[in-house]
């Protein structure tokens, strides 16, 4: 029997039977039905050839090894051949190196990816786990003989587990054209995934329109409006907070070992405890699939986006154990000669342990004298335990002065301060703020582990047209200021004093921050620079040989005669044009410039802005993301309101972990290589990944492309290396290995893959294609692709069946979910009543975000807090993200790791709303230990202790105006300004699949 998901029936017209690639029943389908393939001319489905599917016992990811009695499983890879399990780690092993126990010799290591399901022998395309829908219509015919009845039930049963679902019947009439071949020969490739439309092409797919249209259901050109029609039970369709709440259940608090190759993780939404047995954390390096298809063609045929999201220095929960240094002296890194791998668990030792074969490039090497081990038995060194990078996925060298600039070792880094003194910032206290704050958050400065206090110099600026820095020198009794007017030619005015260590400085200090208020505090000044601030910052760390971070306080745009000058150029008439994109475009010159110099020095930027108006956020944010640097906006601020937000950003920012002065480079085995990179990065050529500095929080988004076949048995290897120095100035060399599978079958890459993953690349691709193309396009891009990604898996891993069902992957099941969310973020809708500073400053967030904020950002949780358990440990879980879930009589609090809001409904019961905000009743005093209030702080202080941003809580009421900015995060409805809800979108996905099939 096949594995077959579960049957529901949207509300939309369908063609008759028999269309869709596959006749309904199990006849044999139409003739090679054209498949158009973006990037490449239409052609048609083909088949795995014969002789290339796997028998149903041969081993893959996510298959359970079978027991066989020499204990042997063939997934595991180690010194780049298969070895047994690991043994018990001998007394001598765990005190030299403290690695955490394997699993005794003999147990199974069963994969925590999802179970593969055999295909029975009559059917040809290989099966996958599926999500079936089925779709009916009163229109429609009697099926064939053989095919289940439409509108009845289907094979298997909902997500959840209930029982099959029942076709609802449907009251429109069959669509009209819905059944001509794929039109005309995509679109050439641009860049960034994207595929430039050219003049005629537009709406060849019927993309995304903002908003609904005339004669239009949803937003979707060609959705016309029929009859009534029945509305589809949302339960019937795939549920994000399902997917997340299953995988909690099968992989919440369970060990996640990593020792076997192109296993799938748990979701990012799911608490686990990583083992390191050979392979990178999945908090380090997540996949879009972990299964890579063998070829190009392949590869072309599925459109799924082959790319893996790293966060090189991702905080690790203090249950695993932090990553080994390894000290090899003056030698350093052993690598290869020719590709320059680091050593790592998969090179393969050969001739009795004297050389080794980089299984990346297959070059032989000679193993250093200093380095020679014997080898076992089986194969392996016999310290292999005592090495952490002979035996984990993750580890860091001691680097060598050969990688450090000018073969000198480097200084601690910096932090300096520079902060907006003119009228707007007197006047709101934001100053002020700052001083009184920078006073205890100097205490806290980021430190290595195990050292007294911290190794951080610190600087302070101030600046309105002109620049003053600030002389606070331990000897000093009081600070000195200097100014320079001249921004034209900046040069800092003093060397010796301007960077001090806070310890030693800290009387002299706390004396500057208590006078800057005071000092500017009769300013009339409304003009300000900022391009020459940065370039004071660079000057700074240059003069003192050292990298570092400036955290710039500004809230209005540079007006003043100075480099880098801005002019207001928002213009809301250029909204749904092709010049569009101009409003995403920095301003090129001084900018452009100032970001090349940062990354030189080795300069980030963290900007915090205070807008009371448009200041060309695009533009001055362009240093910050290019160079490591977080952008962070506080418009129309008050300080009641927005302070406590402010300074929680500004803690969070001093003290996350970081690194400094960076390089990455990702190294692949051979057959395929990294081609593109989306990150707050630079690049200036198109292998090393610049940033001047790297925190906890960013990620590097890399995409892969073939160069030549892969193999099966060998698997393909990513390996990423980044060389950073460290908060206490000491170079670093951090390395990242994972290890893949491949595979000549389709069902295998779409079981292996990972949605988080896919919905973080698309974001990024679309994002950057935004830059340079129409936002209709990318929309329309954006909507084919995943046509295409589903048609294919329909066509070459389900079962025939019925073209009124929408088959999807069961990895993949809610991806039209997150991708609709997408196409209805600020930066993909058309609307006027949009800021263009937000719709730039979200943009240019999600280009660092890793796998978690991104899955957040597009499904937010919706808590329900009006029903809880209060004696619980654990937050009431989440329920849908959609209007339907509220109820007049309740509270929801929802948060998408940016924003924050409580909700209540117009009928919650007065002693609900005293007790969440632990209010007085008329006959009681406030009770200091509310169950109720004391819950929903915990709740929200947990979330907020969690996420990269501190967020703003804003409590709205149902049917009150603020509600409108609660209701846009409502991801499964109509968006505000244009956008389908999620059920209109799966319904016109569905129809692009069967218009590819046909």
């Amino acid at each position: 029997m096949s594995q077959q998901g579960y049957v529901a029936a949207p509300p939309y017209s369908q063609a008759p039977p028999g269309m869709g690639g596959y006749q309904v029943g199990y006849a044999a389908g139409p003739a090679q039905p054209l498949y158009g393939h973006l990037g490449g001319a239409p052609h048609p489905f083909s088949a795995p050839a014969a002789g290339v599917m796997k028998p149903p016992g041969s081993t893959a990811a996510g298959m359970v090894p079978p027991p066989v009695s020499s204990q042997y499983n063939p997934n595991y890879q180690q010194n780049g051949q298969n070895h047994m399990q690991h043994p018990p780690t001998s007394p001598l092993v765990q005190q030299s190196f403290q690695s955490p126990p394997p699993p005794a010799v003999g147990q199974p290591q069963m994969p925590l990816g999802p179970q593969v399901h055999h295909v029975p022998p009559q059917m040809s395309p290989p099966q996958s786990s599926t999500t079936n829908m089925s779709i009916a219509s009163h229109s429609m015919p009697g099926p064939p003989m053989g095919g289940p009845p439409m509108g009845g039930q289907s094979m298997g049963s909902p997500v959840g587990g209930g029982p099959p679902m029942v076709g609802q019947p449907m009251g429109a009439q069959p669509m009209a054209g819905m059944s001509g071949p794929f039109p005309g020969p995509p679109p050439p490739a641009g860049p960034g995934g994207f595929q430039h439309l050219g003049p005629g092409q537009a709406g060849q797919f019927g993309g995304m329109m903002p908003g609904p249209q005339a004669g239009m259901q949803g937003g979707f050109p060609g959705a016309m409006a029929g009859p009534p029609q029945k509305k589809l039970d949302p339960d019937a369709i795939p549920s994000t907070t399902q997917v997340i709440e299953d995988d909690k259940a099968k992989n919440g608090g369970q060990v996640y070992c990593t020792n076997i190759r192109g296993q799938v993780p748990p979701l990012v939404t799911t608490d686990f405890t990583v083992q390191d047995q050979g392979n990178a954390s999945p908090r380090f390096i997540r996949c879009t699939t972990y299964t890579l298809p063998c070829t190009a063609e392949l590869a072309k045929q599925c459109q799924v986006p082959l790319a893996a999201v790293v966060k090189p220095l991702a905080n690790l929960p203090k249950n695993e154990a932090p990553l080994y240094a390894v000290n090899h002296g003056e030698t350093g890194p052993i690598r290869c000669n020719r590709c320059k791998a680091y050593m790592c668990p998969y090179m393969q030792f050969i001739d009795g342990g004297r050389r080794y074969q980089c299984t990346f490039c297959n070059c032989v090497n000679e193993v250093p004298v200093f380095y020679f081990q014997h080898l076992d038995h089986m194969g392996r060194r016999v310290d292999f335990y005592e090495r952490p990078e002979l035996s984990l996925g993750s580890y860091e060298f001691v680097a060598t002065l050969d990688y450090c600039k000018n073969n000198k070792p480097p200084n601690p880094p910096a932090f300096i301060f520079m902060i907006d003194v003119s009228y707007n910032n007197i006047k709101s206290g934001l100053v002020k703020l700052i001083c009184d704050e920078l006073k205890t958050l100097l205490e806290k400065l980021p430190r290595e582990e195990g050292a007294d206090c911290s190794a951080v110099k610190v600087g302070f600026v101030t600046y309105d047209k002109v620049l003053h820095f600030y002389n606070v020198k331990s000897a000093l009794a009081q600070p000195q200021m200097m100014v320079v007017s001249d921004t034209t030619e900046m040069f800092v005015p003093l060397l010796d004093g301007f960077l001090v260590s806070y310890q030693d400085s800290k009387p002299v200090i706390c004396n500057l921050l208590d006078q800057i208020p005071t000092m500017f505090a009769d300013t009339a000044e409304s003009e300000t620079v900022f391009a020459p601030v940065i370039q004071a910052g660079v000057e700074a760390f240059k003069a003192a040989e050292c990298s570092g971070k400036l955290f710039i306080f500004q809230s209005l745009m540079p007006t003043a005669e100075a480099p880098g000058k801005l002019k207001n150029r928002d213009d809301k008439k250029l909204v749904n044009t092709d010049k569009e994109k101009t409003l995403f475009q920095p301003q090129k010159g001084v900018y452009e410039q100032l970001c090349k110099d940062c990354v030189v020095q080795g300069c980030c930027v963290d900007l915090f802005l205070f807008p009371n108006q448009y200041l060309d956020l695009a533009t001055m944010a362009d240093v910050p993301s290019h160079t490591g640097g977080s952008v962070y906006k506080y418009n129309n601020f008050q300080m009641e309101t927005d302070g406590e937000h402010f300074l929680a950003d500004l803690r969070k920012s001093v003290q996350k972990h970081i690194g400094f002065d960076a390089i990455m480079r990702v190294r692949t085995s051979t057959g395929f290589r990294a081609t593109d990179f989306f990150g707050a990065i630079h690049m200036n050529n198109t292998t090393d990944v610049e940033m001047a500095a790297v925190d906890c929080d960013k990620a590097v988004t890399v995409e892969f492309k073939h160069d030549d076949a892969l193999s099966e048995e060998s698997g393909a290897l990513i390996q990423c290396a980044l060389l950073y120095t460290n908060i206490s100035g000491q170079r670093r060399l951090r390395v990242h290995n994972l290890s893949l599978n491949c595979s000549s079958q389709l069902s295998e890459l779409y079981k292996s893959c990972e949605t988080d993953s896919l919905i973080n690349f698309f974001a990024k691709s679309a994002y950057r294609a935004i830059l340079n193309q129409p936002l209709k396009n990318v929309r329309e891009i954006l909507v084919n692709q995943t046509a295409h990604m589903l048609a294919c898996y329909r066509k070459n891993c389900a079962s025939p069946s019925a073209a009124s069902q929408l088959i999807l992957p069961d990895a993949m099941k809610v991806f039209p979910v997150y991708m609709n969310s997408l196409m209805k973020t600020a930066p993909l809708v058309g609307s006027t009543e949009l800021s263009t500073d937000d719709r730039a400053h979200q943009r240019l967030a999600v280009m660092a975000m890793g796998v978690e904020d991104t899955q957040l950002l597009l499904y937010p949780r919706l808590i329900p807090l009006h029903n809880m358990d209060v004696d619980s440990e654990v937050a009431p879980a989440p329920v849908r993200c959609s209007e339907e879930r509220l109820t007049d009589s309740g509270l929801f609090l929802l948060e998408n790791g940016h924003s924050m809001f409580l909700w209540i409904g117009q009928a919650a019961s007065p002693d609900l709303i005293q007790g969440i905000f632990n209010l007085p009743s008329l006959s009681t005093l406030p009770d200091v230990d509310n169950p109720l209030s004391k819950k929903v702080r915990a709740i929200i202080r947990d979330l907020q202790n969690k996420r990269p941003n501190s967020m703003k809580l804003q409590i709205v009421r149902q049917k009150d105006k603020p509600e409108m900015l609660f209701r846009q995060l409502l991801v499964e409805d109509k968006g505000l300004h244009g956008g389908a809800s999620y059920v209109d979108f799966l319904c016109y996905v569905h129809r692009e699949i069967r218009q590819l099939l046909t």
